[in-house]
């Protein structure tokens, strides 16, 4: 196993183990094939382990194993708190109360502002006190290193990286999603900040490996390097120095040995320039059902009334190389929930998008046909709904 270093010089497993999916058995967690599976990581190296305070069974399963193994002190716990749910100085205490009881410690290594999209949440936080609730568990060793998961567009996350000293943060990063969310924009303002950077969703929740089209399985199972899909994905993030830790969702001591196989041999540097014009065509495979050849590049940002060009037509396209579901959810936490509001439906058509995109999209047009496609009658008063909920809350 191969090894990079946080904010303070603590050694962090370059693969990391995240908790979300865990084996489940009949309404719980599969404890027995899941030690099996956590065990069989730790002993090959990985010491970093995520989970979060809304991930069904998992904390507590994580503790469970832990502990009945000795090995809570030779490991990093990561875990989440829910600020979706926070309404007061009392509920932070309430839920990393309920944390460190399912996880049977004193204390967290790492702990994430779960879920933000926006810096709206983190204002709000700030509201009810949590700087000085920060401080105070860090003082006392309850928490040893403060972080956020981020959901947004790469602007909110350059105001949240900005707006605090941060020990480290997570993002969701892959080759696919290299200009999305926080993107490469955040992955290098945060190591330029020197500020760990731990990655989810590597693979894109499978799809970059069992859900690729047959095409660019194909390709990659003719290619001389002999990767899987799976290594190709890895190894493009562990090329890269800015990643700290990659987040994997293993539930298969097959997928475990695998990942741990391909840690052991990545660094820095493995991959070539041949290997990226490859990624790249295995991307143009993916993108060929796109409905809008948009790059991310944010050159026609920011729009004078507030839209969010590059997050609109990211969704739009997911909604057709995954799911509608995927691009509409992508839209929810991109788009829909940000404090200010980013709707295709602000524009005014002025056009000066369009006079700074590279690709030379007719934006006003394809922003028409993405606000029908996200937001078609059944959907739209649901997401106004909910939005009208989540902003209130918020602030």
């Amino acid at each position: 196993m191969l090894y990079r270093k946080d904010k303070h010089g603590d050694e962090l497993s370059i693969l990391g183990y995240g908790c979300m999916r865990f084996s489940r058995k009949g309404t719980g967690v599969d404890i027995k094939k899941t030690e099996q599976e956590l065990l069989a990581a730790y002993r090959a190296g990985v010491n970093y382990f995520d989970t979060a305070y809304i991930y069904p069974g998992s904390e507590a399963a994580l503790g469970e194993i832990l502990e009945r193994n000795g090995i809570r002190d030779r490991v990093r716990i990561a875990t989440k708190l829910p600020q979706y749910l926070v309404k007061s100085r009392e509920s932070l205490d309430k839920y990393l109360g309920e944390e460190l009881s399912r996880l049977r410690t004193d204390r967290v290594d790492y702990y994430l502002m779960h879920h933000l999209t926006d810096i709206a949440q983190w204002e709000r936080l700030k509201t009810v006190g949590v700087l000085d609730w920060i401080a105070e568990k860090k003082a006392a060793g309850t928490i040893r290193n403060i972080g956020f998961s981020y959901h947004g567009n790469s602007d909110n996350f350059l105001k949240i990286l900005a707006d605090y000293d941060w020990d480290f943060c997570q993002i969701q990063y892959n080759y696919l999603d290299e200009n999305t969310q926080a993107g490469v924009t955040g992955l290098k303002a945060a190591a330029a900040r020197g500020i760990p950077v731990i990655i989810m969703e590597p693979l894109r929740g499978g799809k970059l490996v069992d859900r690729l089209p047959e095409q660019a399985k194909k390709l990659m199972a003719a290619h001389e390097r002999g990767w899987s899909p799976a290594e190709w994905g890895l190894n493009w993030l562990w090329d890269q120095p800015e990643v700290t830790v990659v987040l994997s969702g293993m539930n298969s001591l097959a997928m475990v040995e695998q990942n741990v196989r391909t840690a052991s041999r990545a660094a820095v540097g493995t991959f070539t320039e041949d290997d990226r014009a490859f990624l790249q065509r295995i991307l143009g495979i993916i993108r060929e059902k796109e409905k809008v050849g948009c790059t991310g590049c944010r050159y026609c940002m920011p729009c004078p009334k507030g839209v969010d060009i590059p997050g609109i037509f990211s969704s739009y396209n997911l909604m057709y190389t995954e799911s509608r579901l995927s691009g509409r959810r992508h839209f929810a936490q991109a788009v829909a929930l940000s404090a200010e509001p980013a709707f295709a439906s602000q524009c005014i058509k002025c056009g000066k998008c369009e006079k700074h995109c590279p690709q030379g999209i007719p934006i006003r047009e394809k922003l028409q046909e993405a606000d029908r496609a996200l937001l078609p009658f059944p959907i739209k008063p649901l997401v106004m709904l909910l939005r009208r909920l989540m902003i209130r809350k918020n602030r």
